[in-house]
């Protein structure tokens, strides 16, 4: 596997699928959708998923398997995992699986910064925030029944949505007790306060 190709889950993702057998870009990205892998591999833009697919073949990681030419309608290129891929979507699944990685998400890097708002505006944005986490919470609890009443469907398939209905309560149960402490005032600061205190540090 080339050194320079960088994992993503995307990648994981088009390498798992065609693990099953070869297919077309656009049956790739339906099938993310139709599984739901969709919460966990972002496939909303298909020119992503196409730049992605590109930098597999030319990593040699899958290779074009034919391509249909029909007067009527689009070329279709049909692709198909190399030994190559398969050796990598199994040591990234290691790698991920055995260690964790801090991935820079933008939410904490928002809170390192709330310095810059003021406690009464930074409630009522996580307040907006705590409403949604609910709204997802009741999305995923939804496509958790769905999943599990199909019984074709083992459970080893589902435990993404499981791990991202835990994590999405976790943040839940945090942003609410944040609030708590903003509305009751154990939480606050000021701004100039701050300013203050940094530019002491820096002298």
């Amino acid at each position: 596997m080339p050194t320079e190709f960088r994992r993503s889950p995307i990648a994981l993702a088009i390498l798992g699928l065609l693990e099953a057998g070869p297919s077309h870009p656009y049956a790739i990205q339906q099938l993310i959708k139709q599984w739901g892998k969709d919460q966990v591999v972002n496939v909303g833009q298909r020119a992503t998923l196409y730049k992605v697919i590109t930098r597999l073949q030319e990593a040699g990681m899958i290779a074009v398997r034919e391509t249909d030419r029909d007067h009527r309608y689009p070329e279709r290129t049909t692709y198909e995992v190399t030994g190559a891929g398969s050796a990598a979507a199994r040591q990234w699944l290691t790698e991920i699986l055995s260690t964790p990685r801090n991935e820079f998400p933008e939410f904490p890097a928002a809170l390192s910064f709330l310095a810059l708002i003021t406690p009464e505006d930074t409630l009522e944005l996580l307040d907006d925030r705590r409403e949604k986490l609910v709204r997802r919470i009741a999305e995923l609890d939804a496509t958790l029944a769905e999943e599990f009443g199909n019984r074709e469907l083992p459970r080893v398939s589902k435990l993404e949505t499981e791990y991202v209905k835990a994590v999405t309560e976790a943040e839940l149960r945090w942003t609410t007790a944040v609030l708590d402490d903003l509305r009751d005032g154990s939480l606050s600061w000021d701004r100039a306060q701050l300013d203050a205190i940094a530019a002491q540090a820096a002298s």
